[in-house]
């Protein structure tokens, strides 16, 4: 039995086909039955005599919306039919999964019930076509993403999420018992992409989970999520990671438009373009001086940072000013960063380090790394880390380690900016939070 997709079926016109999809609408009427079949590429009706079979006219009625079935028949071409001008004539069908009535809620139905809810039955918010394009646009993205770094000749890592010893300042972090000791779910892949670069590996990525013990319960925070990172060797300072980093998003972009471009603006009214390079570049002084200029206020205790609000403003700023969705926040306190930021060889305060803002939101965190030993055990020693517990990862720098530097990248951040999703429950997969561990 070889299936056919109902995207394909105008070349079987006239002809006997098999198809296979799910209930989508089923019209009853006294003599005759219509159902209307989905697959992954489209939407058919499928025409029934009841009189012809009796039996499997019984069998349809009583056919849940949303089961799966094998459809049987011939292909003919019927100018009032809506759905392309052809139906299926129906010969035979099989119930491969009946739907139980009624469903927990009707994915296609006008109104659709609140969003945790649907997270409770996740399998079934997924088969509506619009969640299907979020996931299609993913695939493409990563597929640039890689294309971009394997023409640059960057080799692709996949590092432990079980770690020895904390990846990042020892915050947030998921423990968990480790036969005689205690092991940690990796905060992010920093220290083995720094491995790789002593290693002589020069440009490597990674894509993989990332694990954030965060009780934050915001649109835009989960506590397992898809870093995208890089690394590369013998940079100057830290503009080469962003300079990299903007042309590979402009190159995601130009992908991701090509294949779904027109299905974008169909489903989310967005337009998309490639965003202008180079982005602008703000340092925080800057950041915090313009703030004051437009009127925001920032809390005292982000004195060296940024809260959310801080970054909307910003990203509306330069979107009305200067047209650009993405800026970077550039030469952060050596406060707010973690230790092994380089820091700038005329203020010492100050890192080579970036946040890139999208659209108003953090979707990225990146710097030039220190690598030289002495300046790294100081540098934790100031941050009050104990240089016994990170004692392995300094050995990284210990047998000629090149400058280097890279950045962190939120998967699913960026589908929110570039669909315009109002929140990333929305854009993943499948939710971690606080208080979410199922589906």
């Amino acid at each position: 039995m070889e299936r056919t997709l109902i995207k394909d079926l105008t070349q079987h016109i006239n002809k006997k086909v098999t198809i296979q999809g799910w209930l989508h609408t089923l019209r009853d009427q006294k003599n005759m039955q219509f159902l209307i079949i989905r697959d992954r590429t489209g939407l058919v009706q499928v025409a029934h005599f009841k009189k012809g079979n009796p039996e499997l006219a019984e069998t349809i009625s009583n056919l849940g919306t949303e089961s799966a079935l094998t459809i049987m028949g011939q292909v003919v071409e019927n100018e009032i039919v809506k759905l392309g001008g052809i139906e299926i004539q129906l010969e035979d069908l099989i119930v491969e999964g009946p739907a139980e009535i009624p469903l927990p809620f009707e994915p296609f139905g006008e109104y659709l019930p609140e969003q945790d809810f649907r997270l409770d039955w996740r399998y079934l918010d997924l088969r509506r076509d619009v969640n299907r394009l979020i996931f299609e646009v993913q695939t493409t993205a990563e597929q640039a993403m890689r294309e971009y770094w394997l023409d640059h000749d960057f080799i692709e890592i996949h590092s432990p999420k079980i770690m020895g010893m904390p990846s990042e300042s020892g915050a947030e972090l998921f423990s968990l018992p480790y036969f005689e000791t205690t092991a940690y779910l990796a905060q992010s892949p920093q220290f083995y992409k720094q491995m790789a670069m002593a290693a002589g590996y020069e440009r490597v990525f990674e894509v993989g989970p990332v694990f954030r013990a965060d009780p934050s319960f915001t649109s835009r925070h989960m506590t397992e999520f898809t870093g995208v990172d890089m690394e590369m060797s013998w940079i100057e300072t830290h503009e080469d990671v962003m300079a990299f980093m903007e042309r590979w998003l402009a190159h995601t972009y130009q992908r991701v438009m090509e294949k779904h471009g027109k299905a974008i603006e169909a489903a989310f009214d967005v337009r998309l373009e490639v965003p202008e390079i180079p982005f602008p570049r703000l340092t925080m002084a800057e950041a915090h001086d313009l703030l004051k200029e437009i009127g925001y206020k920032l809390p005292p205790e982000k004195k060296f940072d940024l809260d959310p609000g801080a970054e909307r403003a910003i990203g509306a700023h330069y979107k009305d000013t200067r047209g650009h969705d993405y800026v970077f926040i550039t030469d952060w306190p050596f406060e707010a960063r973690p230790f092994y930021h380089m820091l700038q060889p005329h203020n010492r305060d100050v890192t080579r380090s970036f946040d890139l803002l999208g659209k108003g939101l953090e979707v990225a965190t990146g710097a030039q790394r220190e690598h030289r030993y002495e300046m790294l055990k100081t540098q934790a020693v100031a941050k009050g880390l104990s240089v016994e517990m990170i004692q392995d990862y300094l050995n990284y720098f210990r047998y000629g380690t090149p400058p280097h530097g890279g950045f962190g990248f939120g998967l699913s951040r960026f589908l929110m900016i570039l669909l315009e999703l109002s929140n990333i429950r929305e854009a993943v997969y499948l939710f971690r939070g606080p208080t979410r561990l199922s589906p």
